[in-house]
């Protein structure tokens, strides 16, 4: 396993993370089955954004013994309520929901506290001068959390997230596909073909922007969807009307600057 610097913070991660949400659909015993499997080959780092009950304690029985060989990436804001994943800013939810996190994972800390999921640029100036973010500088002052990051999709948020001086680390999502794309594209359509009529002369230059950024002012990103959820396999679905490789797909990203460590998903040991 490779090992890079987490930009400023310190700390060094495997080049491969775990990215746990699939996790969501197999039991205890999967569970652990994949974590042991990830530890024994060097990974280091795993990102756990979700809400779900169940899942969180799986990841929690799985790490216990070695919790120490373990940097996460936990989410905050990420609530789960009446039995369904809520993405929130109110503190009567945000707080319980950070507790239970810490306690289905049988951690009095959590390495990379994450504000969650950020895609408007006008959300995260509005945040700035909120009850939410004073809580996460709270949790960084007590210790509860030992880094500050942020999730996000779009270049925009990322580049304030980089210059604004407490992020340290993004979670953003990177592929050759994206990459091409302008920012202001909606996610869920970036696969349209008419989304490519004007993408596919090069990296778009706020997400190369977003790379220079972060790797002047050391600030790490950790890699979401790099498969882009597999679709990227499948000649059928990617834009490129070939199928890429998983290789392809994590040396794309690894050698986008600032990149730390991918967080792939996987299913089975």
């Amino acid at each position: 396993m490779e090992y890079r610097k987490l930009g400023s913070t310190g700390l060094k991660v495997s080049a491969i993370g775990l990215g746990a949400e699939g996790l969501e659909r197999h039991n205890a015993q999967e569970v652990k089955a994949v974590v042991d499997r990830a530890h024994e080959l060097g990974v280091n780092i795993l990102d756990c954004w979700m809400s779900e009950p169940n899942v969180r304690s799986n990841l929690g029985a799985a790490i216990a013994g070695h919790r120490g060989d373990w940097i996460i990436q936990g989410h905050i804001g990420s609530t789960w309520q009446n039995g369904q994943y809520v993405r929130t800013r109110d503190m009567d939810k945000v707080a319980p929901a950070f507790e239970d996190l810490l306690k289905r994972l049988g951690t009095d800390y959590i390495d990379l506290g994450m504000i969650h999921f950020i895609d408007d640029p006008e959300e995260f100036t509005r945040l700035q001068d909120s009850d939410y973010i004073r809580y996460v500088k709270d949790l960084k002052a007590k210790g509860t959390i030992r880094h500050i990051g942020i999730s996000t999709h779009n270049p925009f948020v990322g580049q304030l997230a980089a210059k604004c001086g407490y992020i340290e680390v993004i979670l953003f999502s990177v592929n050759p596909a994206f990459d091409m794309l302008p920012g202001s594209k909606e996610i869920d359509t970036l696969f349209k073909a008419e989304s490519y009529v004007e993408g596919l002369g090069g990296i778009a230059p706020e997400r190369a922007e977003l790379y220079r950024l972060c790797e002047e002012n050391g600030v790490a990103i950790t890699v979401m969807k790099g498969y882009a959820g597999g679709r990227l396999f499948d000649p059928a679905q990617s834009p490129f009307g070939v199928a890429l490789t998983p290789v392809q797909c994590l040396h794309y990203c690894l050698t986008r600057p600032g990149v730390a460590s991918v967080m792939v998903g996987c299913d089975t040991p």
